[in-house]
Order: structure tokens, then sequence, then C-alpha cells
């Protein structure tokens, strides 16, 4: 039998004479129509996603087409998502068709990107990319405990990698048990994440997931930093205690406990206790909070409240369909945008009201010029969002958490 080429298989210009070899002439009548009909399925998906391709095509030229907002829509929400769709078709293909050789052309073109497609999706599964913030924060709030250049020594850099790794392994966790509990919802809210378009299946999901718990209190218990070892485990505790589907707990589905969860890692774990273990257990100093620390940690559990309020904006059918009394779905998606910008922008008003009560002149330039720099842009792209379009909504919450992680670049500075 000649073997067809993969390019056929994909592209939908082929001829449609180039579909019928792909069922095996062994098959009975029936069972050749049945599969004849699977493969057509399949074949004019592929089609109608070549087509939202070609207009994400036309529609970066200067000559931009009326297309139906639906349609523009669409691209929008699956556009970063075209590769791995293609790649799940032509695997679908594959299935429905009893030909070894064409599944062998077909496998073939794949094996040279296998490394780098199971990267992409633990990346994505795993959520590497809010790891970066999380190391500034880390970094930042164990920096405010040096104050004199002597203070970095070996044991400093060596419990602050500590504290770096273990941070990262406790986020990696909450982030995939978070979307094992939210699959059948994700299904409706995000259908382009790893679990919920089948890239990634539940069994790998657990073992990843159960590979970060394990490593983080690996690293938590090979250090005599008692800090250490209760900020990981509220951490690890506080995050199972926001998804999994347990009696009593689950606490995402309530809006008080969701920011609660929230804010204790962000507004309290990190702040305090991560720099508790900077002060005393790598600089040997006595567990003290200065005023330093008390903004930091203030300004923090704001950031840490708006997040648990506007994460769930974009979320709200999904969230009404499966029960998920967030307040987005109780009080309206326009109120809880304005009132997670207003307490931010309050925020930055106190943290420029303390920078000028400052005697010293670079602490004042740093945190009013700094803060009334970034409410100002904040602003400005809050009053750009259109609240009935769930792509800008979750830009604008990502751009939140980059401003989290400038906060943190200034805290080093802070000390009035």
């Amino acid at each position: 039998m000649k073997l067809m080429p993969f390019g056929s298989v994909l592209n939908p210009s082929s001829s449609s004479s180039l579909r019928p070899p792909m069922v095996s002439t062994a098959l009975p009548p029936c069972h050749a129509r049945v599969e004849a009909s699977r493969i057509d399925q399949v074949w004019k998906t592929i089609r109608l996603n070549h087509s939202i391709v070609n207009f994400g095509r036309l529609n970066h030229l200067p000559s931009k087409l009326n297309y139906p907002e639906s349609v523009i829509k669409y691209y929008t929400d699956f556009h970063g998502h075209q590769r791995r769709r293609t790649k799940f078709l032509a695997n679908a293909t594959i299935e429905y068709s009893h030909d070894s050789h064409v599944s062998d052309v077909i496998r073939s073109q794949f094996e040279g990107n296998s490394l780098g497609a199971t990267w992409d999706v633990i990346y994505r599964y795993s959520k590497v990319y809010t790891l970066l913030g999380n190391a500034i924060s880390i970094v930042s709030i164990s920096l405010l405990a040096i104050q004199k250049l002597s203070d970095f020594t070996p044991l400093f850099f060596v419990g602050l990698t500590q504290a770096v790794i273990g941070g990262a392994l406790a986020n990696s966790y909450v982030a995939g048990l978070n979307q094992l509990s939210d699959i059948e919802i994700d299904k409706i809210n995000k259908p382009y994440l790893p679990l919920p378009s089948g890239e990634l299946s539940v069994n790998t999901a657990i073992q990843l997931t159960s590979l970060y718990a394990i490593l983080g209190f690996c690293v938590g218990w090979s250090t005599k930093s008692w800090p250490l070892k209760l900020g990981l485990f509220l951490w690890y505790a506080f995050g199972t205690a926001y998804s999994v589907h347990l009696p009593l707990l689950r606490w995402k589905r309530i809006p008080a406990l969701a920011a609660f969860c929230v804010w204790i890692v962000q507004g309290a774990i990190i702040p305090i206790l991560f720099h508790l273990h900077a002060q005393k257990y790598i600089l040997g100093r006595p567990l003290l909070l200065s005023k330093h620390v008390f903004f930091v940690f203030g300004i923090m559990s704001i950031y840490a409240v708006v997040a648990a309020l506007f994460k769930d904006i974009p979320d709200v059918k999904g969230d009404k369909i499966n029960g998920v009394n967030s307040l987005a779905s109780q009080i309206g998606i326009k109120p809880v945008f304005w009132l997670c910008i207003g307490l931010l922008e309050m925020a930055y008003g106190v943290a420029i009201l303390i920078g000028l009560s400052s005697t010293r002149f670079w602490i004042r330039l740093i945190m009013v010029i700094g803060h009334s720099i970034i409410g100002c842009i904040l602003w400005r792209k809050a009053n750009l969002v259109d609240l009935k379009n769930n792509v800008a909504i979750e830009s604008l919450y990502m751009f939140i958490w980059k401003l989290h992680g400038v906060e943190y670049l200034l805290v080093p500075f802070l000390r009035f």
C-alpha cells in the first residue's frame, strides 16, 4: 500500500481522494463505513482549525476583515494553542486509522519534538512562569534582613537557596492540585489547559503533584529553621484546603476563606516567616519584626486579597455551573473589578504618604515616585479593559502580578 505523506493528513487543501486509503481494506464493510465516518469527522475538525489559523494570519494584515465578534473571540482564546491542537487532531486521526504504515509516518514527524512538547506540557501544568515572581519575593524579603555587607555570608546564601527551592516546590504543588481539582470547571473556563485538553493524563498529573509535595517536605525538614518549616507546612496545608474536594475543605467555594488562603501565603508566610528565616537562622539575629517588615506585610496583604478576588472574575460562568460561589459570581464582575483596583490604589496612596514622612531623601524619592508611577499605570490600564472580554481581564490580572513583583523589587530599599 502506498504511504500517505504527512502533509496530506494535516493540509486541508489536499485532495479528498487521498482520505479513503486511511481505512484498512481488510475491515468488514459495516466497520469500514463507521471508520470512514469517524475519520471524516476528524477531517472536518482539522479543516475548521485550519480556517481559524488562516483567519489569524489575515487578522494581522493591514486590511483587517470585519469578522464577527464570536469568531474573533474564538481565535483570541485559542491562538496560543494551534500547534498543540494540531498534534492532538493528528493523533486522533491515527487512533481511528488501522493503517500501521500511515501511523508510523505521522508518529515519526513528532519524535524530534517529543522532549520539547513534554516539557511544554509540564511547564504549563506546573505554572513555571509564576516561579520568577515567587523567587523575587523570597529573595527580596530576605535581603531586607541585611544590614551591612558582612551579612552576605555563605550561610546566608545556603539558607536563601533552601527558601527559594522550598517556595518553588510548594507553589508548583498548589498550582497542580488546583488544576486536578478543577478539571470539569476548566473544561468550560480554560479548555486549553493540559488536563481539560487531554495533553496530560490525570495519573501523570497526580505523580507530578505528589513529587512536588515530597521534595518540598524534604527541603523543609533538611533545615533547622523552624520559620521555614512552618512556612512550607502552612503553604502546603492551605493550598490543599483551598482546592481539594473533601468534607469541610475546598475553601475556594467561600469568598472569605478563598481570600484567606491566598493571604496566608502572599501576605503572611513570605513577608514574615521567610524574613524570620533569613534574620534568625541565616544571620543569627533575634526574632524581631521591624517597621519595614510591617509595611511589606500590609501592602502584600492587600495584593493577596486583590489576587484572590480578581482571579475569579473571568471564571464566573464555570463557577456558577459548578456551584463555586465566588464574590464575582454573587455581586457581579464590575463591582469586584473596581473594588480590586480601588484597594490597590489605596495601598499606593498609603505608601506615598509613608514615603513623604521619611527623613531620608532617597527613601522619599523611591516611595513617592515609584508608587505614583505604578498607581497611574494601573489606573490607565484598568479604564481600558473591556469587562465583557475575559482575555482582557486575564491580561490585567497578569499585569497586577507583575506589579506585585515590582513592589518586591522596591522592598530591599525600604528602610525608613
